[in-house]
């Protein structure tokens, strides 16, 4: 589903001054030709790094709390603007390639260009990793086609997985990086990163969005989510605008109902009927696994928010709507329980690579944890 969108920087949610400092960067025309964005899953990372390619390269730049902005509406910004939906993007040329020769597969890499002097390395399937290929490639670019349509170009990777071929060879794009490109890396970890590419970067941090930031974006994005759902949303979201946006809570609330079964079976009187009703439907295929996977991500947050009552701070819980139930339930626990409960969804993980029964899996994970 689509929402509709501002134009420039004020669509940008939180992180003020991160985005504050880069802007400040596009005036003074010192935008550094390498930086990181960090921060987790969501958080606008890849957004951001859009906008500021829109914002150097702009052919009708504006201003907004004094600082440069972007039309939105020109040839640069609108082309740039159509590698958004990355994923969109990848799977067309995941189609391209998978069309090609077998022989000719394996030297082509995958690669979004929407603009030509904004070039997006995506991790490339299906070890989804940045491999030497596309580091070439990226490097070829910067070296030998300066920017015909824009002032700057930009090389975007857009996770920190590199092969370590690959990671090498991007050192040379860092130690020698031409006049007139800028390198961005998202990452959700820096340290993932080889030291002498940190080294060779400016780092800048993206953190988590408060909940009750995200519950207004939500308010004005998606106006079919009820005030209880967008409270639910925003919490699940641990900060992630993108996860938020993009969360279809009926899934997750399917998978709620289960887990809460399964703990309402490990913590009170036993109903084994009820139980066994919800696991069964945990079978094997594609569509079970996933089932399954939602349903133990469901729980953990359900063992996460029993976690925060015990230790004494209940207003950080992220199911607000079963905060009365969940208080029942911590009534008694202790963090041996906690640490068995994190132990057992790791062992059903664990059993789901080794095509263990599913259904079978999770009764027993719900005996194991009676009290």
């Amino acid at each position: 589903m689509l929402y509709p969108q501002s134009v420039g920087f004020s669509e940008f949610l939180g992180n003020t001054a991160t985005v504050t400092h880069l802007r400040e960067s596009v005036r003074a025309g010192r935008f550094p030709h390498s930086l990181v964005l960090a921060g987790p899953r969501g958080a606008g990372k890849y957004k951001l790094s859009l906008m500021l390619a829109q914002a150097v390269n702009c052919l009708n730049p504006t201003q907004s709390d004094g600082l440069p902005d972007f039309c939105g509406i020109c040839s640069n910004c609108t082309r740039i603007a159509e590698g958004a939906n990355l994923e969109e993007r990848v799977e067309e040329a995941l189609a391209v390639r998978d069309d090609l020769r077998e022989a000719d597969k394996r030297e082509t890499w995958i690669l979004i260009q929407t603009h030509p002097d904004v070039l997006i390395v995506p991790p490339d399937p299906p070890q989804l990793m940045i491999k030497l290929g596309q580091v070439r490639q990226a490097i070829h670019v910067a070296y030998y086609r300066p920017p015909v349509e824009a002032r700057r170009a930009f090389t975007i990777f857009t996770c920190s997985q590199f092969m370590k071929e690959a990671a090498n060879s991007l050192l040379k794009l860092l130690e020698e990086p031409p006049e007139r490109t800028t390198l961005i890396l998202l990452t959700e970890n820096p340290q993932e990163l080889l030291p002498t590419i940190r080294s060779r970067a400016v780092i800048h941090r993206l953190g988590a969005i408060p909940p009750a930031d995200i519950e207004a974006l939500l308010a004005m994005r998606r106006p079919e989510l009820s005030a209880r759902d967008r409270a639910l949303a925003a919490r699940l979201a641990e900060g992630s605008v993108g996860r938020a946006l993009a969360m279809d809570l009926s899934i997750y609330l399917a998978s709620r109902n289960d887990a809460v079964v399964l703990l309402r079976t490990a913590l009170r009187e036993p109903d084994y009927s009820a139980l066994f009703h919800a696991t069964e439907t945990y079978r094997a295929g594609a569509d079970g696994q996933e089932k399954t996977v939602n349903l133990l991500r469901a729980l953990g947050s359900l063992v996460e928010d029993l976690l925060l009552i015990v230790a004494g701070t209940p207003a950080l819980i992220r199911n607000l709507d079963l905060s009365a139930e969940l208080t029942r339930m911590a009534e008694g626990l202790n963090l041996d329980w906690i640490d068995g409960a994190a132990r057992a969804l790791v062992q059903v993980e664990q059993g789901m690579r080794r095509n263990l029964l599913r259904s079978l899996s999770l009764d027993a994970m719900a005996v194991s944890l009676e009290l």
